[in-house]
């Protein structure tokens, strides 16, 4: 199968018809062989009646259901799990993500080789509260992740080489993420593609400010994960140890300088009585607490089942 197109959806009743029309047409006119699997969030509206009546017009179509609302980091991790076609595509359902460019992308991962592609709304049709927000929230995730050439890490049209998605784990809401969880699992051709944003036709954005929040709240948790996630102790053992030396110094140079005064005749008080003596015992106290925090880390890491779950390429 050339194409699988995975569309997570939440309460898209009005565009589901439409949309998987919209793929259709692209998929017979180049003559692709494909699926579409439609995975309904815990939709309150009439989604899942649509999706299986769709799925009465095409063997094509397939439906993932989930009980109640779990994310759309969820809903992308159970469609990559069923996905069979060579390159993955993942659309909003919303119809502002284009069918039209399925076309580009997937030449870009069959003939160009990537990895991944990454869609880019160049000019998008948002409100200025919500794209001043989205470029300095791309800034941070460039910097972070070190994948410069991505101007839109959150775009929801997304192509992917079948190994990328078999190999990755979406979780929490990671899918903000994909590209980095992608370079992290040592997929590192990654490549970007500007296509076309349409207003919304239908509903409402299921989005808030909320979600910014904790986008830096994850970029930082996967930030840590891949960098110490399986040797703690060379962040948190590093950083006590320092702590620690830092408030034995402080401490040090408090004594010595009331013994200096002591000897000298030069007035003197309490070490006690000195801020500087609680600023170092807390600084103390904080350095052995990340010490065994670290320790901690690494006997939880050092029995951890995935611990030498490697990403093997080959083996000959």
């Amino acid at each position: 199968m050339d194409i699988s197109v995975i569309i997570p959806l939440y309460n898209e009743e009005e565009s589901l018809v439409e949309l998987y029309d919209w793929i259709e047409r692209v998929m017979q006119t180049n003559g692709y062989s494909y699926e579409v699997i439609f995975v309904n969030d815990g939709s309150t509206d009439r989604s899942w009646n649509v999706i299986e009546t769709l799925k009465q017009r095409s063997d094509a179509v397939h439906g993932i259901k989930f009980r109640r609302n779990y994310g759309k980091s969820a809903a992308l991790f159970c469609g990559f799990n069923k996905a069979q076609g060579d390159v993955v595509i993942t659309m909003d359902a919303d119809l502002q993500d284009s069918p039209d460019e399925i076309p580009a992308l997937y030449r870009m991962i069959s003939e160009e080789k990537y990895d991944l592609v990454s869609g880019w709304k160049k000019k998008r049709y948002d409100p200025l509260s919500k794209t001043l927000p989205t470029k300095l929230f791309n800034a941070t995730a460039r910097r972070v992740s070190g994948i410069k050439n991505l101007h839109d890490f959150n775009c929801g049209l997304k192509a992917y080489n079948k190994e990328v998605v078999k190999n990755i784990e979406v979780y929490g809401e990671m899918h903000r993420y994909i590209p980095y969880l992608a370079k992290s699992a040592g997929f590192t051709k990654i490549g970007e593609q500007v296509v076309h944003h349409q207003e919304r036709k239908y509903g409402k954005t299921k989005f808030g400010v909320d979600r910014f929040v904790n986008g830096y709240l994850d970029l930082l948790t996967l930030w840590f994960f891949s960098r110490f996630g399986v040797r703690p102790m060379h962040f948190f053992g590093l950083l006590g140890t320092l702590m620690f030396i830092f408030g034995f110094i402080a401490v040090v140079v408090v004594g010595v300088s009331k013994l200096y005064a002591m000897y000298n005749g030069l007035p003197y008080r309490l070490v006690t009585d000195s801020p500087y003596f609680y600023l170092a015992l807390t600084a103390m106290l904080m350095g052995t607490q990340f010490f065994l925090a670290g320790f901690l880390g690494e006997l939880v890491s050092r029995n951890s089942q995935g611990r030498n779950d490697y990403q093997i390429e080959k083996i000959i």
